[in-house]
């Protein structure tokens, strides 16, 4: 077998397993989050459970990421046309959403700190400490969206990516539309569940 075979062997099982793989990450992902919800849910029977209103800046965020996830989406169609331009632009327009996510995130940590309500010390709260907690090891999942879409962003540019050759794009992709998902439901969680 020749040097030429063995490196597209290669090639091809590292793409038969990428995407397996993803899922397998994510699954875990879910997991992880299903235990916090449901510690959540298991606390919010204490006698000092406290409720309150989210902070108006989820509410901003949570159209941002929708947003993100739209232009990513449109992003990839236009990739499948070949039309590199408005795939790039989309895909800008993408990572800005997810940092205005983000500022967003902060925004409204700061707002529940004007209330009085804090993650820890004196003055927090068990359920503050879960909103605050849960959303920020969100935060955290997206910014490595953040940095994913870096990755794809500068492989765009590069030309790596055409509607032939579109896997790292896609992995990005299904990333950024899961930890999309997952904001969600948490914001649709957290907004109800009281």
């Amino acid at each position: 077998m020749s040097e030429v075979q063995v490196d597209q062997e290669l090639k091809e099982a590292k793409r038969k397993s990428a995407k397996p793989m993803l899922w397998v990450s994510l699954i875990s992902m879910v997991m992880f989050f299903a235990g916090l919800t449901s510690a959540y849910i298991v606390s919010a029977k204490r006698e000092d459970w406290v409720t309150f209103d989210l902070p108006q800046a989820f509410y901003i965020s949570t159209i941002l990421i929708v947003l993100s996830s739209v232009a990513l989406f449109l992003s990839q169609v236009f990739l499948k046309k070949d039309d590199l331009q408005k795939s790039m632009l989309l895909l800008v327009a993408t990572f800005i959403l997810g940092l205005a996510f983000v500022w967003y995130q902060y925004v409204g940590f700061k707002e529940l700190e004007s209330l009085g309500l804090y993650f820890t010390g004196p003055q927090s709260t068990v359920s503050t400490s879960f909103v605050i907690g849960i959303t920020f090891i969100h935060v955290l999942h997206l910014l490595a969206g953040v940095v994913v879409l870096m990755v794809v962003i500068y492989n765009h540019y590069k030309k790596k990516y055409s509607s032939t050759n579109m896997l790292g794009f896609e992995l990005g992709a299904i990333f950024w539309h899961f930890v999309d998902l997952l904001w969600i439901l948490l914001f649709l969680f957290f907004k109800f569940y009281k």
